[in-house]
């Protein structure tokens, strides 16, 4: 028996990196995905990677009326939601000083005004007992330069899991973060705003910090977010769990 066979399953952010990796990893085991994000080639792209069990939506998680009609597709083609994945994140590096409030409102309306209505406005189609895994980030626990904005922005959504597993626990649908270490994803250089080679001095920084001495994997972040979503965690929920190489645990 697969570890999802036959839950619908909702991915937000879901046509690169971690996204991608755990829709993939999410049908593999059974499941029928919907995956969300702002750009349709990639979403097709992601499709086909995936090859079956697999809707696409395009959309901003940061625009409820985009979140209203995400959910219209899921109620429309499957009625219910059984696991969602509020994976969809934003992060440019700014410092203190020279932060804009466009960097600010960005960073707060997709990861935490986007996250915080991507739960919402799924619960109505929210089967009882179901799982919703939210994306927060070690940064949560740590000080980054230049990430201030980025890292307050974490640390609430994992304030939002704590708060949720209180007000969804009688209906026996469980909370939880994963909270990613550094991953090797294209994010480091095309959200961030960093070049190729200050994402790649970066990506290198990063790696000294880690215990294990290397970036993690999208499959590693996927492996994760499965265990959250199936059975085997029936008794976890309200938890950060860190897979981080132990950059933030020692």
């Amino acid at each position: 028996m697969k570890k999802l066979e036959g839950k619908i399953a909702v991915i937000t952010g879901g046509s690169s990196g971690i996204g991608l990796a755990t829709a993939k990893r999410f049908v593999e085991e059974g499941a029928h995905v919907v995956i969300t994000g702002r750009r349709e080639k990639e979403l097709k792209e992601a499709a086909a990677l995936i090859e079956r069990n697999v809707t696409t939506v395009v959309g901003d998680v940061s625009r409820l009326e985009d979140l209203d009609r995400l959910y219209a597709v899921v109620k429309e083609k499957y009625g219910h939601i059984d696991i969602l994945f509020a994976n969809a994140g934003a992060g440019t590096i700014a410092p203190l000083a020279m932060a804009t409030e466009a960097h600010f409102d960005q960073t707060f309306d997709v990861n935490v005004k986007g996250l915080f209505f991507t739960v919402q406005k799924a619960l109505p189609l929210f089967k009882d007992g179901g799982s919703i895994i939210l994306t927060s980030s070690v940064s949560n626990v740590l000080g980054l330069p230049g990430f201030s904005a980025y890292a307050a922005s974490k640390a609430a959504v994992r304030n939002f899991a704590r708060a949720w597993t209180m007000e969804l626990k009688d209906r026996k649908i469980r909370v939880n973060c994963v909270s990613p270490g550094p991953i090797d994803t294209p994010a480091l250089a095309t959200t961030t705003g960093l070049t190729a080679e200050q994402a790649k001095q970066a990506a290198a920084q990063f790696a000294s910090q880690i215990p294990m001495g290397r970036s993690g994997k999208p499959e590693e972040i996927a492996a994760a977010v499965t265990f959250l979503a199936s059975d085997e965690s029936s008794f976890i929920t309200g938890v950060d769990l860190a897979v981080d190489g132990g950059m933030a645990q020692v």
